[in-house]
């Protein structure tokens, strides 16, 4: 019997899970379309909803986070203030069209620089309500989020966007004109680690992915894995100064285990959390509000 289905939507992702009693996953879904491309569709997200997991529609409640909420999302919804947890997400819970939306976390609201976040902060709930520790935490992505918490709330975040600038260069800049295909070179993103670790301005050091190559001194192909060393070296070396403890990785695949050997490198002691902290985390909201 189905007790809830709960939803991690993003801008370019859709992932969905069928879960029973105690959060145990009866079905999962892990392709779909994101929010761009969902509300480009002639019936919009309602539509998408109903083409991936229509099947599981039966009447049990809905709750779903990520960038769904934002302002080109289904609905938009305000950001909470630190420190929250989970009880202050479910109290914020928005249900519209019938369902329960998670909204998002902003930090330093009135300040000169303020940050948010949609999606990050489920995810770090599910990885606290599981029994994960406080301290420091990476979400790498296209915007990476490193966020602290303490007594299992999340008091502090922001976020480096690592990942978009790294599509940009790669894609869009003249660093990208000598960058060839290739399997992929752990020792090139590692030397990469080294030169984002350096001191001097970041965009002067960038350059240096194109005139090593130029000098032949780095192999085209090597070229983008020296590049993603060199971003993600920069922002761990600015992201963990302060760690005071190991650093939790809460993410997926490839990019976690890059974001662990940068943080090896500088000898941080880092953990990738196991997966489905973003299911987790909203059963353990939907539980609080009494949904589950």
């Amino acid at each position: 019997m189905t007790a809830l289905i709960g939803i991690d939507w993003g801008t370019t992702s859709f992932r969905a899970w069928r879960m029973g009693a105690e959060g145990k996953v009866l079905e999962a879904v892990g392709d779909g379309p994101g929010i761009l491309a969902a509300g480009a569709l002639p019936g919009g997200f309602r539509q998408a909803l109903q083409d991936r997991i229509g099947g599981w529609l039966d009447g049990a409640p809905v709750i779903a986070s990520g960038m769904i909420t934002s302002r080109n999302g289904w609905v938009e919804t305000p950001y909470l203030p630190l420190p929250l947890d989970a009880a202050a997400l479910a109290d914020s819970l928005t249900l519209h069209d019938g369902i329960h939306f998670v909204t998002g976390a902003v930090s330093d609201p009135d300040g000169p620089a303020p940050d948010v976040m949609r999606g990050e902060e489920t995810e770090i709930i599910g990885h606290l309500a599981g029994g994960g520790a406080d301290g420091l935490f990476v979400l790498p992505g296209t915007h990476s989020k490193w966020a602290r918490a303490r007594g299992g709330r999340i008091t502090a975040f922001r976020t480096v966007m690592t990942g978009e600038v790294f599509a940009v260069l790669r894609d869009h800049s003249i660093l990208g004109r000598l960058i060839q295909p290739g399997p992929g070179d752990e020792d090139a993103f590692r030397r990469g680690v080294e030169a984002g670790w350096q001191d001097g301005a970041l965009l002067g050091r960038i350059f240096s992915a194109r005139t090593l190559a130029l000098l032949d001194r780095l192999a085209p192909q090597d070229i983008a894995d020296y590049l993603s060393g060199l971003l993600i070296g920069d922002e761990v070396a600015q992201g963990a100064r302060d760690a005071g403890g190991p650093v939790t990785i809460i993410g997926r695949g490839d990019l976690a285990a890059r974001y662990r050997i940068a943080l090896d490198m500088m000898g941080i002691a880092a953990v990738i959390a196991p997966p489905g902290m973003a299911r987790r985390g909203l059963w353990e909201i939907a539980r609080i509000k009494g949904l589950s």
